[in-house]
């Protein structure tokens, strides 16, 4: 009897492609939803080792033709799987021995633990709580010499974070702070190949993410393992950071993400965070929408079910998210406190005239002003957003001192250059330092050593400068935000500076919030953010009401600027704003 044959699957180095019968071609995407639906006759699917594994299956059932070379590394890959799944199971059922990782101050189970996952799964989201010491999780793996050298990828705010925690737990390792944009020689040997050179490379190289944009292809011929500090600045996929983060990773053998927040905004950006450190874990983008997001054209796509999504990446062993609770480290209690203060109608007053302007180009019908729409959103964002501050600050800075007066060191959170410049002024008695985008690394330092000293009492720190700076947590436990974020995640960054291991005193994180200019959209807007992140970090504890803001945030914000001008004749009203800021 003739063996039977449905088709031939060929192999082109990423993708399987997959020629079969027509009623085969028609069960294979019941199997595999992801792949396209179309009605090509030659159905492409990305090879990675979970469908390699699914493929071959289906091949005991509808035997195709391969060349011996392809039908390998079906195999190969395919077993990946298998091995993967099994060590994983083993890992978690505590079959497995964690390594030692020996450092000269030893690491804790649950950061041995993470560095054995990643051996197993060779890329890693670590999105531990804040302060549980994810950087010592990635320096566990510099402790195999296999995995030198190491490249650590870091935002440019943090400048110091890393030379200190390798000095404490690695002091045997060379390390070398990359502080030029372009590549020079790592070595001081005469110039020959780099990979003739491993014994005189550094063991650890430093960058920061706008440096590696010069530095990528040089690190990529050396590198062995990869630590993405604060990697949800890898959500930008458009981005000259993203393409360099990317091709770093493709060439490291093992990839490790850390960040408490892996997204700032909507739970898309979770495929740009992933798709690096694991590339194909989430099949491709468009798959990744069609399968776990809604949403798209003028709104953000959200996640679907932000529960289920996290549980998948956890099965799959691509995050790993422990609470303080699950590895016995709990702080002291955390209060977030909304307050509303007044605000300087005037400045608000004075920008209504362009704000109407641009708030009703933004409201137009016309889909040919679409470039001009989101022009004049981002301007209206700034615009309204600085009106905003503005008219806040010498309210916040009154409040603030109030704190100063009681004894409280105070952390003061803020955005923009002219609110920074009002509350210096107000604030002169305390000597107010700076942590903004404008320090060099050393007047940083200068000001953190001030803060933590107590020769200043209060830091003007900016909201995005507001990850992984350490030490904080010693000498203050009243975070206060003079000025909101977006993002809630950028919020959680900033209260992580002093809710973390070493605080001793209950936290108090105050948010300032006036009923007028963009604070009340804003508000709104983070707690349906804050849901996408939460259902995939802590399922258990997402009790967020799940609402829809009505799209997109900055035309709300142009909506109710229009309806507070009684400017809006021909636009409907959307959702009621409700002016809250969500508790975690």
């Amino acid at each position: 009897m003739t063996a039977l044959n449905f088709g031939e699957v060929r192999f082109d180095g990423r993708r399987w492609h997959v020629k079969c019968e027509p009623q085969v071609r028609a069960r294979l995407k019941r199997v595999f939803p992801r792949m396209p639906q179309g009605a090509a006759d030659v159905i492409q699917l990305l090879a990675s080792p979970e469908n390699s594994r699914e493929l071959l299956w289906f091949l005991s059932r509808y035997p195709m033709h391969l060349e011996p070379d392809v039908s390998s590394m079906l195999g190969v890959k395919a077993a990946e799987h298998v091995h993967m799944e099994t060590s994983l199971a083993d890992l978690v059922a505590g079959r497995l021995p964690l390594p030692a990782f020996e450092l000269a101050k030893p690491p804790r189970e649950y950061q041995r633990y993470a560095a054995a996952q990643l051996e197993i799964r060779g890329g890693l989201l670590v999105a531990d709580d804040l302060g549980l010491g994810k950087t010592v999780t990635g320096i566990c793996p510099m402790a195999v010499p296999a995995n030198l050298p190491a490249v650590v990828v870091y935002p440019a705010a943090l400048p110091n974070h890393w030379p200190e925690k390798l000095a404490e737990f690695a002091p045997n390792l060379r390390v070398h702070h990359i502080r030029k944009g372009q590549p020079y020689p790592l070595t001081k040997q005469p110039r020959q190949r780099v990979t003739d050179l491993w014994d005189t490379l550094p063991d650890v190289i430093l960058v920061s993410y706008h440096k590696l944009r010069g530095w990528a292809e040089v690190l990529a011929e050396i590198v062995q393992y990869t630590v993405f500090e604060e990697c949800q600045q890898l959500r930008n996929p458009d981005s000259e950071i993203h393409r360099a983060c990317s091709h770093l990773a493709a060439h490291s053998r093992l990839r490790m993400g850390l960040t408490a927040t892996p997204i700032y905004n909507y739970g898309s950006e979770f495929y740009h965070v992933v798709n690096p450190l694991i590339p194909d874990a989430l099949g491709g983008y468009d798959e990744f929408l069609r399968e776990w997001c809604i949403g798209g054209g003028g709104e953000k796509p959200k996640l679907k079910d932000s529960e289920l999504f996290g549980g998948y990446l956890r099965r799959e062993g691509v995050m790993l998210r422990r609470t303080r609770k699950e590895v016995g480290r709990e702080l002291p209690e955390l209060s977030k406190i909304s307050h509303e203060i007044e605000s300087d109608s005037s400045v608000l007053a004075g920008i209504t005239g362009d704000a109407v302007a641009l708030a009703k180009t933004i409201m137009s019908a016309n889909e040919s002003y679409r470039g001009q729409k989101m022009q004049a959103a981002g301007e209206l964002d700034s615009l309204v957003r600085h009106a905003t501050g503005v008219a806040k600050a010498p309210y916040v800075a009154e409040f603030v001192k109030l704190l100063l007066e009681s004894g409280q060191q105070v952390l003061l959170f803020g955005w923009h250059r002219d609110v920074y410049r009002i509350w210096s002024e107000a604030l002169a008695d305390y000597n107010p330092v700076m942590y903004t985008g404008s320090e060099s690394p050393n007047q940083k330092q200068a000001a953190k050593d001030a803060f933590v000293s107590g020769a200043s009492r209060v830091m003007l720190i900016s909201l995005r400068a507001g990850a992984g700076i350490d030490g904080l947590q010693h000498v203050c436990s009243t975070p206060v935000f003079g000025e909101l974020d977006w993002s809630p995640g950028v919020h959680e960054q900033c209260i992580g500076r002093v809710h973390r291991d070493g605080q001793t005193e209950p936290v108090m994180a105050y948010f300032l919030v006036s009923d007028e200019g963009s604070d009340p959209i804003v508000s709104d807007v983070l707690g349906v953010k804050r849901e996408q992140i939460e259902g995939v970090r802590n399922p258990d504890d997402n009790l967020i009401e799940r609402r829809d803001t009505g799209g997109n945030q900055l035309r709300q914000l142009a909506e109710k600027f229009l309806r507070d001008n009684n400017a809006l004749p021909d636009v409907a009203a959307s959702t009621p704003i409700r002016k809250v800021l969500e508790p975690s």
